[in-house]
């Protein structure tokens, strides 16, 4: 569902997206009137520069986020070493000259992390006019499908795609991968339409 303008009822209502393709096919939910919308704009993914702490060594790593998304202190997310996909905990988080609690990646200049033994997996998902972005934890050598549902931030999805480290995107239905393999999932809530 997306909030809009229905050009029928010439006010602000909600909408069942239809279809997507370069433009969204939505149904106003208050006369029925079947109509086109420009799709939204995709949010930009941003690198954010992240400090990982392991032991007694810290290196600059990076993490991506979502240019809308939040980080707080104490979550659990993934930096990128080179070549290696580390999870980690956020133990400080600073916005410009500012030490901060919380804060949307547009506003982070750096993380302060340290390494943790799980991988954390990102996943966004489509749903409507936004795409969330959810975090789960698991073993490095968990398995993730193609095709199968999973609970991510306490969300049931189901998973279109998944993009490797390495570069390919694998997209067929029962294709599989380890998490520590995984550079993002890409699904849709479970019990809604899908929308890839």
């Amino acid at each position: 569902m997306i909030t809009i303008v229905c050009p029928a009822c010439k006010e602000e209502c909600e909408h069942q997206v239809l279809r997507e393709a370069a433009e969204l096919v939505v149904q106003c939910s208050e006369c029925g009137r079947v109509h086109r919308v420009p799709k939204p704009p995709e949010p930009r993914i941003l690198t954010v520069k992240a400090i990982v702490s392991r032991e007694t060594e810290s290196e600059v790593c990076s993490v991506e986020m979502l240019e809308d998304e939040v980080v707080t202190l104490g979550d659990h997310i993934v930096a990128e070493c080179g070549d290696e996909a580390i999870g980690v905990e956020v133990t400080g988080i600073e916005a410009g000259e500012k030490r901060v609690r919380r804060a949307e990646a547009t506003e982070v200049t750096t993380l302060w992390t340290r390494g943790i033994e799980q991988v954390v997996v990102r996943a966004s998902v489509h749903s409507g006019r936004t795409t969330i972005p959810l975090y789960q934890s698991a073993e490095g050598e968990d398995e993730f499908v193609v095709g199968e549902t999973y609970t991510f931030g306490g969300r049931r999805i189901r998973i279109s795609h998944i993009k490797l480290r390495d570069g390919p995107v694998i997209r067929k239905e029962g294709w599989k991968t380890v998490a520590r393999r995984i550079k993002r999932i890409y699904g849709y809530l479970e019990g809604r339409p899908r929308r890839w």
